[in-house]
Parts: C-alpha cells; structure tokens; sequence
C-alpha cells in the first residue's frame, strides 16, 4: 500500500504538474511512499535473517510498520493540503502534523537500533555472504537515521529561532547522504541472495559481496563529505 500510494502521487504529479523541489511538492508523497515501502519490505525479509524471538521480532515490525504508514500518512496528508510537511509550524494543526512526523522518526531510529544491535550481537543467518549483507546494510542503514536526525534537528533550531524559510532548504547538504545510505539493507541482502543461487565458489561470493559492500561505503564517505562541504 506504500508502495503504491508512491506510485499513485507520480501519476498526480504527472497530471497536476508543479515543482519537483522544494517543501511543498508531490515529491515527498513519491518518493517516502516509495522508499517506506520498500524498507518495509526490505525489514521484514532481512530480519527473518536474525537470530531474535518470533514474538519479539513480530511486535517490532508491527510497530514499524504503524509508525511507516502515520508517516507516509502525515506526509501526504500536507502535500494535498498544499503546505509543508517537516518544519511546518505555522498553525496548531501543522505543527501537530510536524512533531507527530518527528516523533515518529524517533520511534523509527530506536527500532531500527535494536535490530541493528541483533544483528551485531549475534551472527545472522543465511548463505554464504549473507551475514555480512545484513551486518552492512544495517550498519548503513544507522548513517541514513542519523543524517536523518540531524536534518530534523538543524531544522527545528531554526525554526524555533524564527528561521522558518531557512529551515526548509537546511536540509539540503544532508539530502544525498540519507538516501544512499537508507536502502542498503535491501541491495546487499539481495545480492548474496542472488549469489547464493550461482554456481560460484563461496570464496568467489564472498569477495563479490566485500566489493559491494566496499563501493557502497565510498558512496557513503563521498555523501559524508559533499554534506560537510555544503553545510
């Protein structure tokens, strides 16, 4: 349903026209639809991968997936409405929509950190390559929440300081490194699923899935560093 409310808005925008930029745009309902989706899928393959409790590992996804549809939600909410989603407190009801979109970002990095933990704590399973997979792509995946809450963070500074049109393009710097670190918990699983139905030495994976791993952090490094350039 996420996933496809995404793709719903890039019809609207299609249709409706209108910047592609900005804080009031039907980008945001694009593409958070889309990449909630697609997490969401994403967290409920690869932490069948982990060595937790069904019932434990149940309850957080079911949590997860809540706080993923209030966000989406919430976001699409304000697109129809024409007026920002993040930052917006320029009436009670926006900044109801506003800290409601925060707090549940918060609820997303402490579910996120748990699964992290899990799967540094104890080995996780699969095939050859898997695990370091699911170790990476977490470990990514940690650097897109917290560019994620710094974005938030600077924002809320500034608006609080009366920095309103400040605050919606501050979180431009941070823009590239939270979305190539937010869907690495995806690929890489993927990939040493795909690896694992070769005909190749498990040596051969292995290093396969070590290049990969290797290439997606120097994107994270090159984001990390345009993001200091620019802030």
């Amino acid at each position: 349903m996420l996933t496809l409310s995404g793709l719903a808005h890039l019809v609207v925008f299609a249709v409706d026209g209108g910047p592609w930029d900005g804080p009031v745009s039907w980008r945001k309902p694009v593409t958070f639809g889309l990449s909630f989706g697609l997490t969401l899928i994403a967290l409920t393959w690869v932490t069948s991968y982990l060595r937790v409790g069904a019932r434990l590992r149940t309850a957080l996804l079911v949590v997860f997936a809540a706080d993923c549809v209030v966000e989406v939600g919430g976001i699409t909410l304000q697109a129809w409405r024409r007026v920002p989603s993040h930052l917006n407190m320029e009436t009670a009801f926006d900044t109801a929509v506003s800290m409601t979109l925060a707090v549940g970002g918060g609820v997303l990095v402490v579910l996120l950190t748990v699964f992290a933990v899990a799967s540094f704590r104890n080995r996780p399973a699969g095939p050859t390559g898997m695990p370091l997979a699911v170790r990476s792509g977490f470990a990514i995946l940690l650097v897109a929440l917290l560019s994620g809450a710094a974005m938030i963070a600077r924002g809320v500074v500034l608006t609080r300081t009366g920095h309103q049109e400040a605050a919606y393009h501050s979180t431009a710097p941070l823009k590239p490194l939270h979305g190539v670190s937010l869907h690495a918990v995806l690929v890489l699983p993927a990939l040493a699923g795909l690896l694992s139905r070769t005909s190749w030495s498990g040596r051969t994976r292995l290093r396969i899935m070590y290049a990969a791993v290797g290439c997606w952090s120097a994107a994270v490094l090159g984001a990390a560093a345009w993001a200091v350039l620019t802030w």
